[in-house]
């Protein structure tokens, strides 16, 4: 994946994630959550794009 490319899906999930935030009405532990939830796959994300993770076409959830 092309560097310019990966900052620029860093970029458009910041600013969904800022809009999200910003004009949507949530309780303060709703938007933790979905912060984190968020962070955490971007982070996993990046991990699998420089193979530090491996794929992670094989994880499997549930059953």
């Amino acid at each position: 994946m092309p560097l310019i490319q990966l900052v620029i899906v860093l970029v458009v999930v910041g600013v969904v994630l800022w809009l999200i935030n910003t004009y949507i009405p949530m309780e303060a532990t709703i938007k933790k959550i979905l912060n984190v939830v968020v962070i955490i796959a971007v982070i996993l994300w990046l991990l699998s794009v420089f193979g530090v993770l491996g794929s992670l076409s094989g994880v499997r959830i549930g059953r």
